[in-house]
């Protein structure tokens, strides 16, 4: 009986402990709901206060982030059975390597985020979670479409830059078990985005350790075969970032001899300046550049990079402002490629994408009123029949088709900024559009065209125009755009006989004009060039300020 008793008081206390553990169960869980609960009624106010606080700019993230969590009920995405999950760790690792694309972390709240997501109050982990979600949407968004918004920081940067869809990238992104595959997906594709991210890595490797040697400033020119003190400082200089520069000759280390000579040439030519050895302001200039304005200059290309597609066709004509060169592309390769001549820094040429479709043959140029106030009314004041040497005529208005005397206008009382005349310049060999002219639909009323100043394109820099695009080689292009040598003798004879013809392209060709100061070039190499327009600085300069995303509250 003692048995069966010690027995049944076993059993009972093996009951009353599973009741208990049940219970402790049915309290935890209770417990872990309360908590969830908690906080997805402080993400619901937290999401509320970010959306009636948004600015502008943050405005369409925040709607698209509220109707995200409405859908799921207010459900968290980052925290799971009390702690972080393993998805939003990969998120937060991603985010943190997105100092690879020249993106800050800290943009995306990665610190304050991680901190958040693990504390242990429901009001924390909210705002944890909030911060996370919209780090993945403005990393993405900065990823697909860039940092910056072009079109408001320069009225010249006007690229066709892409506007993000903040719920497709949030759902997408949260779809996506990956985030590192999910934003590399989002970066541009081709080849030129990978070769800046690992110039990228090679100038911040450079900018740790080395300091470059200044060359002193140049007063005239060095010329090959010249004596100078300064040869040895450039010597050393360019030994620091060039390979091959050979040591000093038996003439000595100031001696400029053909083996520097040959190494300046292939710097000039990387850096698309005069590639003919002599060592003037603009070579020294480029020499002194730091390395740190190099980092940075990568940096403002990568997010260019990120404004509009890697491959915008299998037919186009790209333009690259800053390289003073264009490509025409068809069927996916090179067909054709010319030196070209842009705007002055004064003048710049804008980055803008259109189409051409026509084109024609001795043309005539209609200066522009900002031109003829400011060039040609001083001109004019001195000697009235001055712009006739140039085979100009002026007439009374823009509609008008009345010719003026200009010995008849007292140019004396005419304002500049208000020049009521148009100055049209006739066909012919010192035409300035030259002998052909292709037009594309623009907002700045550029286009591209032949020049009666062919000298200049022997010439490095080439920042001469007033915006529009002067073609090296325009027949040439003409051959390629229709493969067909018949057509560029067709075309070239009706110009040389000083008739005015229209002709169409078979097709249109897409036409995109970019400034991009560092890309990979045929052979996969980076070239950089200088940064003539300042647009680097201010691209940079918007990738550091601090985005505004929410009022502050009074």
């Amino acid at each position: 009986m003692r048995f069966l008793s010690a027995a049944a008081a076993r059993v009972a206390s093996l009951v009353q402990l599973g009741v208990a553990a049940t219970s402790l169960v049915v309290i935890l869980a209770a417990s872990a709901t309360a908590q969830s609960d908690a906080v997805s009624s402080a993400l619901r106010d937290r999401v509320k206060q970010a959306v009636q606080g948004s600015t502008d700019y943050a405005a369409p993230i925040h709607a698209a982030i509220e109707k995200y969590y409405q859908d799921r009920s207010f459900e968290l995405l980052w925290r799971k059975d009390g702690r972080r999950t393993d998805k939003a760790t990969a998120l937060l690792a991603a985010l943190r390597g997105l100092t690879a694309d020249g993106l800050e972390p800290e943009d995306y709240d990665v610190s304050a985020a991680e901190k958040l997501l693990d504390s242990d109050t429901p009001l924390d982990q909210a705002r944890g979670e909030f911060m996370l979600t919209r780090g993945l949407v403005l990393a993405a968004a900065d990823l697909s479409t860039g940092r910056v918004n072009a079109n408001v920081l320069d009225k010249d940067m006007a690229p066709n830059q892409r506007k993000p869809d903040y719920a497709a990238l949030l759902k997408d992104g949260t779809a996506n078990d990956d985030p590192k595959t999910f934003f590399d997906g989002l970066a541009p594709q081709g080849a030129q985005y990978p070769a800046l991210k690992k110039a990228l890595v090679e100038w911040r490797e450079k900018a740790k350790t080395v300091r470059y040697t200044t060359v002193p400033a140049v007063t005239g020119l060095i010329k090959p075969g010249a004596t100078d003190e300064r040869i040895a400082i450039l010597r050393k200089r360019l030994a620091e970032t060039e390979p091959d520069v050979p040591a000093p000759g038996p003439q000595g280390a100031n001696f400029y001899d053909d083996g520097l000579v040959a190494a300046v040439k292939r710097y000039q030519d990387q850096h698309n300046l005069s590639v003919d050895g002599v060592i003037g302001g603009k070579t020294v200039f480029s020499l002194n550049i730091p390395v740190e304005e190099r980092v940075q200059q990568v940096v403002a290309n990568l997010d260019r990079r990120r404004w509009a597609p890697e491959i915008p066709g299998d037919r186009f004509v790209m333009i690259n402002a800053a390289d003073y060169s264009m490509y025409f592309y068809d069927e996916g390769k090179v067909a054709f490629r010319s030196k070209v001549i842009v705007g002055t820094p004064k003048d710049q040429t804008p980055e803008v994408s259109s189409t051409l479709i026509t084109f024609q043959t001795n043309p005539y140029w209609t200066v522009p009123s900002s031109i003829a106030g400011e060039e040609y009314l001083p001109m004019l004041q001195r000697d009235p029949y001055a712009l006739q040497r140039s085979n100009m005529k002026i007439f009374a208005d823009w509609s008008s088709s009345t010719e003026v005397d200009p010995g008849s206008v007292d140019w004396s009382s005419i304002n500049p900024k208000a020049f009521p005349y148009r100055i049209r310049q006739e066909p012919g060999a010192g035409n300035a559009l030259g002998y052909i002219f292709f037009g594309f639909q623009n907002r700045f009323g550029i286009y591209m065209h032949d020049t009666a100043s062919r000298f200049l394109f022997g010439e490095g820099s080439r920042n001469f125009s007033h915006g529009c695009i002067r073609l090296q080689n325009p027949f040439d292009f003409v051959e390629a755009a229709f493969k067909s040598s018949a057509m560029k003798t067709r075309v070239a004879a009706m110009a040389n006989s000083g008739a005015q013809a229209s002709f169409g392209f078979d097709k249109p060709i897409a036409i995109h004009v970019t400034y991009q100061t560092v890309f990979a070039d045929e052979t996969g190499k980076v070239q950089l060039r200088d940064d003539v327009y300042g647009r680097d600085r201010k691209v940079y300069a918007a990738m550091k300020r601090t985005r505004v995303l929410e009022k502050r509250s009074s």
